[in-house]
């Protein structure tokens, strides 16, 4: 089995109201990463997203290559694993 991380990301650019969240748990749930996502207050929107890196990374791109979504940046950091989580949520 390959190796979990657990990423706390931080997305710029036109991502809300776009269907970001929406679309970032279909491709979460395809790709069997749990974790969740939501929109912040100033615009941005945030995740935390579980899985092996290569899963992690092909949301990523999945996210980058969205029509209406334009990721300006992003502010990755890698925080300890959760246990016994296994879906990924849409909040707020």
């Amino acid at each position: 089995m390959k190796k979990q991380i657990r990423r706390h990301i931080i997305f710029f650019g036109r991502v809300q109201g776009v269907g970001f969240r929406y679309r970032a748990y279909y491709a979460a749930v395809q790709l069997k990463l749990s974790g969740w996502v939501c929109n912040l207050d100033d615009g941005t929107v945030e995740m935390e997203v579980q899985g092996t890196e290569e899963g992690i990374d092909a949301l990523l791109v999945h996210m980058s290559r969205q029509d209406l979504i334009r990721i300006d940046d992003m502010e990755i950091k890698e925080i300890p694993l959760k246990t016994g989580r296994n879906k990924f949520r849409v909040l707020n």
